[in-house]
């Protein structure tokens, strides 16, 4: 699969190391890369530039901060027309249980990633938020039982 970026092995390492360790100083960084601080930071400016670096966050423990309840959502709509779909992506940018969102493919059309403090709190978001949205014929939910993996997003 050809590449959208024009990477060398440099960059890829400072992108693996960053991906591992969002905090690293870029004295730490370009050590590990095996160049000087001054060009790595630059490599580094250009890869945010470019849109490769979406940005920086934070990992948090969502148990220990009382959001217990993590669940998938599978939404199909009645229709499926570009407006309609632009719509209902529109939509799940409101709605704050909802931590990522995806427009996929098969017997669904939107894959919710949710997040709660409770149940109760989840069912209330099903029911009188995602069923209650016009255009919306079903919606499935899986609740997560445990994480049993956790890797950076991209494989480097």
């Amino acid at each position: 699969m050809p590449l959208k970026a024009d990477l060398d092995a440099i960059d890829w390492k400072i992108l693996k190391q960053l991906q591992d360790n969002g905090r690293i100083t870029n004295v730490e960084l370009a050590e590990r890369v095996g160049i000087s601080a001054p060009p790595c930071l630059r490599r580094v400016r250009k890869l945010e530039e470019a849109g490769i670096i979406q940005g920086y966050r934070a990992i948090l423990n969502g148990a220990i901060l009382g959001q217990d309840i993590v669940a998938f959502c599978m939404i199909r709509l009645h229709r499926q027309s570009d407006a309609d779909l632009k719509n209902f992506a529109e939509k799940t940018k409101h709605w704050t249980l909802v931590r990522r969102a995806w427009m996929v493919s098969g017997e669904s059309d939107f894959l919710l990633h949710c997040v709660a403090s409770d149940l109760s709190t989840f069912q209330n978001f099903v029911i009188e938020e995602l069923t209650s949205t016009p255009n919306v014929d079903s919606v499935r939910t899986s609740l997560t039982i445990r994480s049993v993996k956790n890797e950076p997003l991209m494989v480097l």
